[in-house]
Formats: structure tokens, sequence, C-alpha cells
């Protein structure tokens, strides 16, 4: 029997939440972590995280960063990748090239890098007082940082560390261009399929086109591979729509009962990223709103979707007041389940959340 939505929706929350494990195994299983800088009250990074690693704290990424083998860098967004889809992006060649200044510069900074090991963007600063220049969201910024951001864009620089939520940065030893760009396209549509599937073929589509933040230098092999995905990824067409999924893997052939779960997700966690596909899940909408100015705001500043068994049912605005945490909570159904097992497990799940914060 082929899947339906209701197996898709649970082969989708089967894949993301398998029984949690290390900080390391979890992230090479996800292959790229999204991050964001707003805490509200933890950062995106350990909201993903907290469901996928036994014990995990929030700042344990930040922490344990240098020990882990992995790089912040762009793939479809910002976030953290492993050393393997790291190289496959690198050597990066932006669109926009450097100016013959740009270029003295970077190769003066660069020296200045490797001679100091890891540098902090205020000792840059200070060794050459560049001055300060107009930055992309209109307001002016030290050019020796936006200089050491377009350096670690292009793999002249890595992130070694974070200090107060700075980037430190120390050289990154070049890599040699893979010698094959199909096979290496391909590996990054691996990726982005084992991170966000089942996916539609418009939306795997899409993802393949946010390749250009993290290979602009292969522009021209991106429809292709889309192509080549959808010949030979695993496939069904429900409601309309074709999904993909990893090779080797299978959707349930029947609907399982789900286990008495409740989750408060990160807003950019895979289970929810994709809001058409959340709609088509869950039967309404969610969007993120820490952006939208607040009298538009629906759900809220940044409201986590809250998911029992194997739907999305409401969100939740969570706050800390002298020390506690307090939830703001809000349901599509316009109440609580009436459920004493509901109840027990939302109370463990703000109980899990306490202790993730370290309240």
């Amino acid at each position: 029997m082929p899947p339906d939505i209701d197996r898709l929706r649970q082969f989708a929350l089967r894949r993301q939440f398998p029984h949690p494990t290390t900080l390391g195994r979890a992230i090479a299983r996800l292959g790229f972590v999204q991050a964001d800088p707003i805490r509200a009250p933890a950062r995106a990074q350990d909201l993903t995280l907290r469901h996928r690693v036994t014990r995990y704290r929030a700042g344990d990424l930040e922490q344990r960063y240098a020990k882990l083998g992995i790089e912040e860098d762009f793939f479809v967004n910002y976030g953290f990748v492993t050393r393997e889809l790291h190289a496959l992006m690198h050597p990066r060649m932006p669109r926009t090239p450097w100016s013959a200044a740009e270029r003295r510069r970077a190769d003066s900074i660069l020296a200045f890098v490797r001679e100091s090991g890891v540098v902090h963007p205020r000792d840059v600063d200070a060794q050459f007082s560049h001055g300060k220049a107009l930055n992309w969201f209109g307001g002016q910024s030290n050019i020796s940082t936006q200089l050491l951001d377009a350096m670690h864009y292009r793999g002249l620089v890595r992130v070694a560390r974070r200090e107060g939520g700075t980037r430190l940065y120390a050289v990154r030893e070049q890599t040699p261009v893979p010698e094959n760009s199909v096979a290496a396209m391909d590996a990054l549509v691996d990726v982005i399929v084992a991170k966000y599937a089942p996916l539609t073929g418009s939306m795997l589509s899409k993802l393949v086109q946010r390749l250009r933040h993290g290979a602009p230098q292969w522009t021209s092999a991106r429809a292709a591979a889309v192509v080549r995905a959808k010949q030979r990824l695993p496939h069904v067409t429900v409601d309309g729509h074709t999904w993909f999924w990893p090779v080797g893997e299978v959707p349930p052939v029947r609907r399982v009962i789900p286990r008495d779960t409740v989750r408060l997700l990160a807003p950019f966690d895979p289970f929810v990223w994709d809001r058409a596909r959340f709609e088509h899940f869950n039967g309404w909408a969610y969007r993120f709103e820490a952006y939208t100015p607040a009298p538009k705001r629906v759900r809220g500043y940044y409201a986590l979707p809250l998911s029992w068994r194997d739907r999305v049912i409401g969100w939740a605005n969570l706050s800390v007041r002298d020390g506690r945490l307090v939830p703001d909570i809000g349901y599509v159904a316009g109440r609580a389940p009436n459920d004493a097992v509901f109840r027990r497990a939302l109370d463990e799940e703000l109980a899990a959340f306490t202790g993730f914060m370290g309240l």
C-alpha cells in the first residue's frame, strides 16, 4: 500500500527524532544545524539539538565547538556543518570578486592571523586601523571585521571558537578542489534530502537553489543536480505532490500508534522548517514572527511549535523570570486537549526545558 499523508508525516517525525545520542553523532546525522542569534530564551541551534542529544544543555554546542571537528559556515543557511560537508563547498568562489585594494588588505590580515594563531576582530582592527564602512544592514562596522567575514566566507580563515558570542578566527588550511563537480553536487543534495525529507519536488528544487550561498562556484550545475536527484531518489505522489527521501529509507506501510510525547520545537527545526509541508501535515500555518511588527503578530515573537504525538497542535512563548521558566501556550483548537496523559507529557517537557536552560 502506498503511503498517505499521515504516514508521510509519521515518516518525517520518525526520521527527525530518533533516540537521542551524543552531540557529535547528532551533528553528523543532521549534517547541518541552522544557527540564529536570537535567544528567546535559547538560540535556535540549541533548541534544535536538545531533542537529539542526551542531556543537552543550552550553550553546549558553543562550549564544545572547538573539540567537535565541525565548522561554522554557509550551507543553505548559516550554521554548523560537518568537516566533510565543509570540504565539499570549498574552495568557494564568490560571485563578487575583490578589488585590488581589498585583496591587498585581505593578504595582510591573513599573514597577521597566521602569525597570531587565533585572533579577535578587535585585534585585527587595532593592528590595521582600516576604519569603518557601511554594512549590509545599513549601520557602520569596522572594515577589518567586514574583511574577516568575507575571508571566512571565501574559506581563507575559519571560526576557531567564540568568545562572548564574537567569532575568533584562525587560518583555514586550503583543501583541493573536488575532482568531480557532479559527484560533489550530488553529495550536497544528499545532505539536503537527508536533513529535510520527505520533501516535495518544489521544495527540493528551492533548497538546491539555496546552495548559491554554500557553493556559488557551481551555479550552473544546480539545475542538472535537481534533475538527477529526482531520477535517482525514491519518491511517491500523494495529494498532488511528489515526495522524495533518501535512498535506502522506506516510509511506514501502515499508520503506527505515536508515542505520548510533547515537544517544543525550534522555529528552524527541520521538522518545522518547510512551512508549506508543515501546513500540509498539520492543517494550519506557522510563521516565524520575530521580525514581524508586534501589532501584527499572531502567535508571538518567538513562538515554539508544540507537537503532541504526531501532530503540531499549538505553540509556546517561553520566558525566564526570577530564575523560573514561564510558559505562555496557545492551541490551534483554542484549548488544550482534555487528556490527563497530555497534561503529564506537557509537564515533563516543561521540566526538561527547565533543565536544558540550567534553571
